[in-house]
């Protein structure tokens, strides 16, 4: 006879604290996970960028070579490469090994909110509050870019690439969708300014958040809404949401101190995890295991579904 198969388990959430790293750049403006999710890198508003070990908490490298706070950072997908973007209107292309600046690039009108690689790593796409994207090519040693998307009206705060598709989200309110391969161009209309967009991990739906402290997840094909998202506190920062690596959860940044999990599906509160008494201002969300990193102030705190075993010989 069959027995009934048993539940599947719930989806562990990071909730515990694993380590804080007192970064020593300012405030953190970002924190990114690397492509495998072993290393962090931090943007501090010093001119900096750091990168660190994740299970040891040690710093492994300074970048130095921005001329005023780093507003974001993107690693390869081999870990050899670094691409950040800041105030001072630049992009740059980083050698992970030796710490030096391969490309400084200059274009932007005004300073550089967000950038990252294709998945080769062939281009970097950065944009700006001067509402442009350029796509830059690593490995060409011209100083223009190879494409300019100017379509958004307003500030450009946040890009994500996946495949032959580019998201962004503009302060103009507006969530906009290159399919580069077709030329084609698809706006969703959200009202309010958008800080953070991304992609689902199965690529099917789009999540943004924006100042009227909604999170929306929008059927990519079509548009429709398809849950909302709130009870979070997002009314004058540039703050990050993303989905948990097996896409059950829904995650953001607070201006209360909190970092919010909520239920895809049910649209309901999983979890408000406290960080610290300051705005929550970036995270980051393993790309394989239960792990989110956060960035409050000047430090950051990695989280884990389990409590570490501190018993373990290292």
């Amino acid at each position: 006879m069959a027995f009934p198969q048993p539940k599947p388990e719930a989806p562990k959430l990071p909730q515990h604290l694993l380590r804080t790293l007192d970064c020593k750049q300012g405030a953190i403006r970002a924190v990114r996970f690397n492509a495998d999710g072993n290393y962090l890198m931090t943007c501090g508003s010093d001119k900096t960028l750091r990168l660190w070990s994740v299970t040891r908490g040690t710093l492994l490298k300074t970048y130095s070579g921005h001329g005023y706070e780093v507003l974001d950072v993107d690693g390869s997908y081999d870990n050899s490469q670094l691409c950040s973007c800041s105030s001072d209107k630049t992009v740059i292309l980083w050698d992970v090994a030796t710490g030096q600046v391969t490309r400084k690039l200059r274009g932007h009108a005004g300073k550089v909110n967000c950038v990252q690689f294709n998945e080769e790593a062939t281009v970097m796409l950065s944009g700006s509050i001067d509402g442009s994207v350029r796509c830059w090519d690593t490995r060409s040693r011209r100083p223009e870019p190879i494409q300019i998307l100017d379509e958004a009206q307003d500030s450009v705060s946040s890009l994500k690439v996946s495949e032959h598709e580019l998201l962004t989200g503009s302060v103009d309110g507006k969530v906009r969708r290159y399919d580069l391969r077709m030329g084609q161009l698809h706006v969703d209309f959200i009202s309010s300014p958008i800080t953070c967009v991304c992609f689902s991990q199965d690529g099917q739906c789009t999540l943004s958040s924006s100042l009227d402290s909604t999170v929306r997840l929008l059927d990519k094909s079509t548009g429709e809404l398809l849950g909302e998202y709130t009870g979070h506190k997002n009314t004058g920062y540039k703050l990050d949401c993303c989905l948990s690596n097996k896409d059950t959860h829904v995650v953001s940044c607070s201006e209360d101190g909190h970092v919010y999990y909520w239920d895809l599906v049910e649209g309901s509160l999983s979890l408000k995890l406290p960080v610290g008494k300051a705005v929550v201002q970036s995270l980051s969300f393993h790309p394989t295991e239960p792990c989110l990193l956060t960035a409050i102030e000047g430090r950051v705190q990695v989280w884990g579904a389990e409590p570490e075993d501190t018993e373990k010989d290292d």
